[in-house]
C-alpha cells in the first residue's frame, strides 16, 4: 500500500441551496463525493486523522473532512450525500447553539426538508436568539453518529473571540479556559465525551489561546491556514483548504497540490507547513 506523505483537511460550513458566504450547493457536494469516491480517496476519522500527525502511516489519498459550526443543512444535505459513498466528517459544534427537539428530515426522505438559510440570515438567527432554526438539534446529533457519518467536536461554547472583548491577557485566558470547559462539559453529558479535536472560531489563535487550549485538554488545533500536513506536523497547526462552490475537477486539482508537501507549500504562498 502506498502511504500518504500529507492528509488534505478539507473546510466546509453550509451545504444549501441558499446562495451565499461559505456555503457549496447541494450539486456541487454531490460532485465532491462522486468525484472523491471515483479517484480512490478515503476518508479519515479524527483519531486517523491525529495517528497520521503521530507517525503512523496511512494510505494515500486520504482526506479529513471537517464542517465548521454544526448548520441544519450539514444534516439535511451533507449527510445523506456523505452516507451514500460510505464516507465520513468531522462537525465542530458550538455547544451553546444545539438545542433539543425532534429530527427534522433529510434530503432523500418524503416528508418536506427544512429551510435552510444563508450565511448570513444564520448568524441573525443565531444572533436573536434562535439558533434552533439553523443549528443542527441534538436528536439530529445522535442519528448522524450512530449512522457513522458524522462525528462531534469541540468549537468553543459560544464562539466568541476573547482576544477582542477581554482587556488584557490574563482576563482572555481566564474567560477563553471556561469556554472551553463549558464545551467539554456539554460534550461530555451528551455523548458521552469529548475528544481533543478544537477548532477555534473565525480561524483567530495566539500563543495565549494555544496553552489555555492544551491545559482544557485539547491537543489537536484546526485553523483556517491553507497547506500540508504530514507526519510529526505540529498538531496545534493543523492546515485545511477552504472548499470553494465548484464541481469535483477544481477540488481534485487542490488535492493533488496538497497531497505533496514541496507543491503545497509553494501552492499556500510560502507559508511554513
Amino acid at each position: 500500500m502506498k502511504a500518504a506523505r500529507s492528509v488534505p483537511v478539507l473546510m466546509y460550513h453550509h451545504v444549501s441551496p441558499s446562495p451565499g458566504l461559505v456555503t457549496t450547493t447541494p450539486r456541487n457536494f454531490a460532485d465532491h463525493m462522486r468525484g472523491l469516491a471515483a479517484a480512490g480517496y478515503r476518508t479519515l476519522t479524527a483519531a486517523q486523522f491525529a495517528a497520521f500527525l503521530g507517525g503512523e502511516s496511512a494510505p494515500d489519498k486520504s482526506v479529513l473532512l471537517t464542517f465548521d459550526d454544526g448548520y441544519l443543512d450539514n444534516w439535511v444535505y451533507a449527510f445523506p450525500a456523505l452516507r451514500e459513498h460510505g464516507f465520513s466528517a468531522v462537525v465542530f459544534l458550538v455547544t451553546d447553539w444545539v438545542k433539543d427537539g425532534p429530527r427534522r428530515p433529510h434530503a432523500g426522505e418524503s416528508a418536506a426538508r427544512p429551510a435552510t438559510p444563508d450565511h448570513n440570515e444564520c448568524k441573525r438567527r443565531v444572533a436573536d436568539g434562535r439558533s434552533d432554526d439553523v443549528i443542527l438539534r441534538w436528536s439530529e446529533i445522535d442519528a448522524a453518529r450512530a449512522d457513522g457519518v458524522f462525528e462531534f467536536h469541540s468549537h468553543t461554547h459560544t464562539h466568541t473571540r476573547w482576544d477582542k472583548t477581554c482587556a488584557d491577557s490574563t482576563s482572555k485566558r481566564e474567560a477563553l479556559g471556561g469556554d472551553l470547559q463549558a464545551a467539554r462539559s456539554v460534550l461530555t453529558q451528551r455523548l458521552g465525551s469529548c475528544g481533543d479535536h478544537l477548532c477555534w472560531p473565525q480561524g483567530y489563535f495566539d500563543d495565549d489561546y494555544i496553552a489555555v487550549a492544551n491545559a482544557s485538554g485539547f491537543r489537536y488545533l484546526h485553523t483556517i491556514a491553507p497547506g500540508a500536513n504530514r507526519c510529526h506536523d505540529d498538531p496545534a497547526r493543523i492546515h485545511r483548504i477552504v472548499v470553494k462552490d465548484k464541481p469535483a475537477a477544481w477540488l481534485l486539482s487542490r488535492l493533488w497540490i496538497y497531497r505533496h508537501p514541496l507543491l503545497a507549500h509553494w501552492y499556500a504562498g510560502g507559508r511554513a507547513n
